[in-house]
């Protein structure tokens, strides 16, 4: 399991990057046709765990807790509105 060390020294796992992101995106109502860019998901976290958080949401992607929508500008990205309760019970563990 792949962990990265954060500026407070404690360790997050990559399950912890999938609440940081479905966190976010759930309290901003990132939801169905509303999305933003996958750059602004990891704003907020250190410069060493940004990769990591990347691949957390092409995990998230292939497990359909998040949608994508590719365009002219960049992968684009949402919850799925069909998925908000387990989103929900993921957030609250």
């Amino acid at each position: 399991m792949n962990k990265t060390i954060n500026n407070n020294g404690f360790y997050l796992s990559m399950m912890d990057f999938k609440k940081i992101i479905l966190r976010k995106l759930f309290r901003l109502r990132i939801i169905g046709g509303k999305h933003t860019a996958v750059e602004h998901l990891t704003k907020g976290l250190p410069k060493h765990a940004i990769g990591e958080a990347k691949n957390a949401v092409k995990e998230l992607i292939k497990e359909g807790f998040i949608l994508q929508k590719p365009t002219s500008y960049g992968l684009q990205v949402s919850l799925n509105p069909e998925k908000l309760d387990e989103v929900t019970q993921i957030i609250e563990n």
